[in-house]
């Protein structure tokens, strides 16, 4: 988990597991693991709209071909290839009036590009010139990262094999040991498998993984984002706004447009491991970034940033476009966007509008054809939708004051699905009561990203570090926020009903429980000489065991982002050893100290494997790659078709880590409908956990993982 000190823009020192959640992807698996199956039949549509944005942008300026591909319609436009597009060099001379000139409100004069699934271009602009300073540049060793590696064939087979042992029984490993050896025999199919895919690596001067990567997992996948993708944080209360939402709303907004400052201005420091650079390129997703519905995937719309300074406030489902940018470039102080929310809470009153935004709930093929229908229906739509996509990011002003843990981590991850639009990268959710929190769309951005802002914020805000600015001295008049407008056919206000009624068919059905605990955190963890990470995952291993009895895949996320465009590769938390040291734990015959030795043993093989899996060198991201390279005719290897393979690639259990001590939450679902999500904290003096499953065991769980947390503090110490 990538562990960020709170308010700093140092770089930061990287632990085993990383701060990025585990997919959802497992109703694909049919599809990923024979992609000639073709598991997934969509019926042909003309792809959805990037309508309504000019080229009047740096990007244009500087390349013919960009206006052709952005050449704009007013009805669909096909998908636009994948290009790499650079800035025109800026000199110096006069910068302050380019700044200011570009930092100017542009109704009709914006730039976005669609890219399908590949990488932005590195875009170099200046954000504001009163962008906070730092010594680091947030790209200045991407040019440095290395390629994402290819493990040999034989080491990812040996390391396949340790892992299956303590999940399949003697018959099934048996057969598991032959597939191996048949996938390994010289000038077989998983050598000529393995060949393509260092050819494919040779020809990328990217990563061989991250358009696959993007597309399988994330882009192709056609459940709804909501549960299936999204994911939250809870932010802790600021005493000094309880029951103050347009204040606290104002607050995070303001510190949110600080920190896009130092990213888009590319001041910000890079993220930093022990063993150097992170890369940096998921930044350039975290802003004025938008998922679009397609068939047969989707597609994600970037927004030329210095030209789209707005954001978009939710309230009673109706959607408002607030500038935080005004005339001449000068920026709205905290105040005035005070001032500017509680317009907007009085503006949208008490009525509920049909709620758009719950178009975004549905699977993303429904989802596809409503937006369609909505575009088609008139201009009116086809602008605000333009609009939304274009924002910085969305804000959320819920009707409700939740106060539990549990009423807090659902609100924060789907609420009412009304009030929302869960497309955007970025949603913060404000409530009556003051509360807060965060809601990301994970297609692009895994969780290190959106964790190290929310923590820069909330740090900022907590020690006075953010200029909130003051009201200018003439007082000028603020333009009124527009609310957008929509007209809302017969077939669009069904789908929306729809929506609405499978949004609550598909929450209603998850379970989630916030399972606190305050008895030591990650320096208690230390005094007694064990791995944070590795005691916690031990833990969920040992309160797995306890509540049903059996050993089952799990998945820790692990980042590889020591590697261009690296994203995650799995952890494969289920050892021999953890296996060992669980069966001794409930053994009341085994000696004290003969389950230290062990349990150590155990820690230790998860903190290998999580080491292993960040050099590139895990089983599942390698083993994806050989089965993608099947050509069509080619029988798919037995090794990906036994019983072992199946069950080692059943994620019943899905862990992640995101840790702020600026957090009372965090969360996402089940990547299985027989398994549990079980995202987790360690903060420096507790932990906290929350479990989500559909119908099972969920409190049962939770109590045992906080038995068995105190059981081995007692056996540890």
């Amino acid at each position: 988990m990538l562990r960020l000190a709170t308010a700093s823009l140092r770089p930061q020192p990287a632990q085993a597991s990383v701060g990025v959640l585990p997919l959802s992807i497992q109703n694909n698996l049919t599809r990923i693991a024979n992609p000639r199956a073709g598991s997934h039949v969509t019926p042909s549509l003309t792809p959805a709209s990037t309508h309504n944005w000019t080229q009047s942008s740096p990007f244009s300026s500087s390349n013919a071909a960009t206006a052709s591909m952005l050449a704009i319609k007013r009805k669909r436009v096909k998908p636009v290839p994948n290009l790499i597009l650079q800035l025109p060099k800026r000199s110096d001379h006069n910068l302050k009036r380019k700044l200011a000139k570009s930092l100017q409100p542009t109704e009709s004069h914006t730039s976005s590009i669609v890219f399908p699934t590949a990488s932005i271009p590195h875009v170099t602009a200046q954000a504001s010139l009163n962008a906070p300073q730092a010594t680091k540049n947030l790209f200045q060793f991407q040019s440095m990262l290395p390629k994402l590696p290819i493990p040999t064939l034989k080491e990812t087979c040996v390391t396949y094999l340790k892992s299956i042992r303590p999940l399949v029984n003697n018959a099934e490993y048996e057969e598991a040991v032959r597939s191996v050896g048949r996938f390994l025999v010289p000038g077989g199919l998983g050598e000529q498998l393995q060949q393509r895919l260092i050819d494919r690596d040779n020809h990328t001067s990217k990563s061989w993984l991250i358009d696959w990567w993007n597309s399988l997992a994330y882009m192709a996948y056609r459940d709804p984002v909501v549960v299936f993708v999204s994911y939250y944080y809870s932010f802790l209360d600021d005493p000094r706004r309880v029951n103050q939402p347009a204040a606290r709303a104002a607050d995070i907004i303001k510190s949110a447009m600080e920190f896009r400052k130092l990213v888009i201005s590319e001041q910000l420091s890079p993220d930093m491991a022990k063993s150097g650079p992170l890369c940096s390129h998921q930044y350039r997703y975290l802003f004025n970034s938008t998922r679009i519905p397609q068939l047969p995937e989707d597609v994600t719309r970037i927004a030329e940033p210095t030209r789209n300074n707005h954001i978009i406030v939710v309230r009673k489902n109706k959607f408002f476009k607030l500038d935080l940018v005004v005339q001449g470039g000068r920026e709205l102080s905290t105040p005035e966007i005070e001032s500017q929310i509680e317009t907007i809470y009085q503006t949208a009153g008490v009525i509920h509008d049909p709620a758009v935004g719950a178009l975004t709930t549905l699977d993303r093929d429904s989802w596809t054809f409503a937006r369609n229908a909505l575009l088609d229906e008139s201009d009116k739509n086809r602008a605000s939708l333009d609009v939304i996509e274009r924002a910085a990011f969305v804000v959320c002003l819920d009707d409700s004051s939740p106060v539990t843990y549990e009423d807090r981590a659902r609100a924060c991850w789907v609420g009412d699905g009304k009030n929302r639009f869960f497309d955007k990268s970025i949603q913060f959710v404000v409530f009556e009561n003051g509360a807060a929190g965060f809601n990301g769309e994970h297609s692009m951005i895994d969780g290190t990203p959106t964790l190290r802002m929310c923590d820069w914020m909330l740090d900022s805000l907590a020690k006075g570090t953010i200029d909130h600015g003051a009201r200018p001295s003439s007082s000028p008049t603020l333009t009124t926020p527009k609310k957008l407008e929509f007209d809302l056919s017969p077939a669009v206000q069904f789908s929306i009903q729809e929506a609405e009624s499978k949004f609550a068919q598909l929450t209603q059905s998850q379970d989630l429980n916030v399972i606190p605990f305050d008895a030591f955190g990650k320096s208690g963890i230390k005094k007694l000489q064990c791995s944070p990470d590795a005691f916690v995952q031990m833990a969920i291993q040992l309160a797995y065991f306890k509540t049903y009895g059996a050993f089952v895949a799990t998945y820790e996320a692990a980042q590889t982002k020591k590697f261009a465009y690296g994203r995650t590769e799995t952890g494969r938390s289920v050892s021999s050893e953890s296996v060992a040291w669980v069966h001794a734990m409930q053994d009341m015959n085994v000696e004290p100290s003969k389950k230290v030795q062990l349990g150590r043993a155990a820690m230790k093989a998860q903190s290998s494997y999580m080491a292993m899996a960040c050099e590139g060198k895990g089983v599942d991201r390698h083993f994806l790659g050989l089965r993608q390279l099947l050509a069509p005719g080619e029988d798919v290897p037995s090794i990906f078709r036994d019983a072992a393979f199946s069950k080692s690639s059943h994620w019943a259990l899905s862990t992640s880590q995101i840790s702020s001590e600026y957090f009372n939450g965090l969360g996402f679902g089940a990547v299985v409908p027989d398994g549990h999500g079980v995202g987790y904290m360690i903060k420096k003096d507790s932990l906290q956990f929350t479990i989500t499953s559909k119908g099972l065991k969920n409190e049962e769980f939770g109590y045992y993982l906080v038995e068995s947390l105190k059981e081995m503090r007692d056996l540890f110490a």
